[in-house]
């Protein structure tokens, strides 16, 4: 990481990396204190994420759980008619309650997951609107069972090592902010319409202000500051730095379906979420009990990856690896042409 990257539309530099790698540690953190962090002037660290993220490299958002609130999650692969693939993957794209979707399978296959807020919502997407769709040739879909590897934890493996162990301290890291648990909570949350704003205003830019969210939901900084630690703590929400993954380099994604023995899911859906290749672990329902997410510089790293160190997994029976051909939306963000877009609403207010 330590080379500049040269993309279509900007280069990445190493301290365009070391300011994202200090976001993934501490998203919410001032320009001040990254900077003092990092040792760069303020102003540069300001410049810089601007650039970032008008060149669609990085964008901050706040992301809903809806395991939190008691709504299960679901992983949906659909096998479409020729020539139809596009206008159903944008149509899901432009839904709040689907929040990744891509193309793969020669273009006639669709992955994409579900973030339903009801039940409602998730019964109207998978039992109504997809079924009747007459491009839609096959559906299947997956119960997220546990997940393993996501949210604020994509890439922090792959960044690994950008900081210096002193600079991550600074910043307030303690380890991986992401940690094995349960898709769905237990004792599900309930959301004051207060809330429901300040989840709005996080989704348009994680970076808003106290102040920003107070006056948004109507409230005192103060006592936003105390809602939002409740919600964090809660993971009700989290605070994702999303990141356009062939600006770094990454330019072969592929989505990898597991069939492993049963004794050996835990162990394994572990494993790979310590490989810096891997963005996303959940072990899932049906005859696949493993989804995994890969990252890769090309097709023949992404080979070297899975006939290696993939294939060496104990209890390992089958895996089909399905590269994506195209991105439509990460974590809630559209991409066009490998970059993020800001959304309308956001885009105004950047910080």
């Amino acid at each position: 990481m330590a080379r500049v990257l040269m993309t279509e539309s900007a280069s990445i530099e190493l301290d365009d990396v070391r300011i994202i790698r200090a976001l993934q540690i501490a998203p919410r953190a001032s320009f001040a204190a990254i900077a003092t962090a990092l040792g760069l002037p303020e102003s540069a660290v300001n410049r810089r994420y601007r650039r970032l993220r008008a060149d669609g490299v990085i964008r901050v958002a706040g992301v809903v759980n809806p395991g939190a609130l008691g709504q299960s999650r679901w992983l949906v692969r659909l096998r479409c008619r020729p020539g139809s693939v596009a206008a159903i993957a944008d149509a899901l794209a432009e839904r709040d309650d689907v929040n990744w979707v891509a193309l793969s399978a020669a273009g006639c296959e669709i992955t994409c997951a579900t973030q339903s807020r009801t039940r409602e919502q998730r019964e109207d997407l998978l039992g109504q609107r997809l079924p009747r769709t007459a491009a839609v040739i096959d559906i299947n879909a997956f119960a997220m069972l546990r997940q393993f590897l996501g949210g604020r934890a994509h890439y922090w493996s792959a960044l690994q090592g950008t900081l210096s162990p002193n600079e991550e301290e600074a910043l307030g890291s303690g380890g991986p902010p992401f940690t094995e648990s349960p898709v769905v909570a237990r004792e599900p949350l309930r959301l004051t319409p207060e809330d429901e704003t300040v989840l709005g205003a996080l989704a348009a830019d994680g970076r808003a202000s106290l102040v920003d969210l107070a006056r948004a939901a109507d409230l005192t900084p103060g006592r936003v500051s105390r809602r939002l630690d409740a919600l964090l703590q809660h993971r009700v929400v989290h605070i994702d730095v999303e990141i356009a993954a062939a600006a770094l380099g990454y330019h072969a994604r592929a989505n990898l379906w597991l069939r492993v023995h049963p004794s050996a899911v835990k162990s394994a859906c572990r494993t790979l979420a310590e490989e810096p290749e891997i963005a996303f672990v959940a072990a899932i329902s049906g005859p696949w009990n493993i989804h995994a997410v890969a990252h890769c510089r090309d097709l023949d790293e992404l080979f070297e990856f899975t006939a290696d160190r993939m294939g060496s997994l104990t209890g390992l029976q089958s895996m089909e690896v399905s590269p994506v051909l195209r991105h439509i939306k990460q974590a809630g963000t559209r991409l066009s042409d490998d970059r993020l877009v800001e959304p309308s609403s956001s885009a105004r207010a950047r910080r």
